[in-house]
């Protein structure tokens, strides 16, 4: 079971003991007074990782109006000896279920035991941003993707898949359209439109420099595009989200693999850039599908795990953003599978002609 280390700084003392009160009502494992500078309280508490948004929640409301309140939380790997389990609690120690301690253990995070909101988002808005290590792990994993594609190397394309710099930045737009936070959006819209710009010109030019063979299989996997690529992606973006937000890194491997984002749109530039553009086209579908499968999967998939925001002003434009995400994600996609029927034959009437 993980725990977490929540470092509260209370810049008023005569708050104390309305903080002591909170505390109280959820089943933290400890909690003690590390120092108190002039009027400032230093508290610390130890609970499980499932409790851990709910109470930073309520010490949020609570507290966020005095200036130099500020929460800290830190993953701790292990405690010895282990902490015993809430329910295990002697008779004598049982107090009257209050309102507040019921909407406590039926918390969607406590549920699922799911990272909490904050973790997410300090891991997400971290990897959105647009940055220089950004550009060059997505010029790096276009150029190992571009050529395992062109070698037909099926295990240099998964070393690209796995790099997978796109996923970062879609997952944060999910999270940022559920906590209605327009800021991290921007950031991610920005990171996603200037990635896929760089990836595409590169390998527009590779495929201008180099000879593309289009009979090539790892090609031809990536042009012909069906109905089942949109299964494949929604299943594997909603895993994507699952992983993310329950801390799993090894499954998110196995998310980059099935829905890489990079080979198709590496193999659309390459036959771009050598004139095949019937089956460039289709590559290029191919990606725009799990763009768009990824970032509905995502959405829909935070919001079922109830990350939400807390405030009214942040209530009200998540709320707008999720409505407009879900009704663009969604005409998108039925329009996408408009398109791959359409294409599919044509492409038929190409190959066979």
């Amino acid at each position: 079971m993980a725990y977490r280390l929540i470092i509260i700084i209370l810049p008023e003392k005569k708050e104390l003991d309305e903080l002591k009160s909170i505390i109280h009502r959820y089943d933290v494992l400890n909690s003690w007074q590390v120092s108190s500078r002039e009027n400032e309280i230093i508290y610390h508490v130890i609970i499980r990782r499932a409790k851990t948004e709910s109470l930073i929640n309520t010490l949020q409301k609570r507290f966020s109006y005095l200036e130099g309140f500020r929460i800290n939380l830190l993953p701790i790997e292990a405690s010895v000896p282990v902490p015993e389990p809430i329910f295990n609690k002697k008779e004598d120690e049982v107090t009257d279920t209050t309102l507040d301690d019921l909407k406590d253990r039926l918390d969607p995070q406590e549920l699922i035991n799911r990272l909490s909101r904050h973790e997410l988002y300090a891991s997400l808005s971290d990897i959105s941003k647009l940055s220089p290590i950004y550009i060059t792990m997505v010029i790096l994993s276009a150029i190992v993707s571009a050529i395992g594609v062109l070698n037909n190397n099926v295990a240099v394309i998964i070393g690209a898949m796995v790099i997978a710099p796109f996923l970062g930045p879609n997952m944060a737009l999910s999270l940022a359209t559920n906590l209605g936070d327009v800021q991290l959006a921007k950031d991610s819209i920005k990171s996603n439109y200037v990635g896929v710009v760089i990836a595409f010109s590169l390998s527009l030019l590779l495929g201008m420099l180099f000879s593309v063979d289009p009979s090539v299989p790892e090609i031809l996997l990536r042009a012909r595009t069906n109905l089942g690529s949109i299964t494949l992606a929604f299943a594997s973006g909603i895993a994507g989200a699952l992983a993310f937000t329950v801390g799993f890194s090894t499954t998110l491997i196995g998310v980059m693999v099935a829905v890489a984002l990079l080979p198709p749109l590496v193999t659309s530039g390459l036959l771009f850039g050598s004139g095949e553009y019937a089956l460039a086209s289709g590559a290029f579908l191919l990606f725009f599908i799990n763009l768009v499968c990824v970032n509905l999967a995502g959405v829909l998939t935070f919001k079922i795990q109830g990350i939400k925001a807390i405030y009214p002003e942040q209530i009200s434009k998540s709320r707008k953003m999720i409505r407009l995400s879900l009704i663009l994600w969604t005409a998108l996609l039925l329009l996408l599978m408009v398109l791959i029927l359409q294409y599919r034959g044509a492409l038929d009437l190409l190959l066979l002609g």
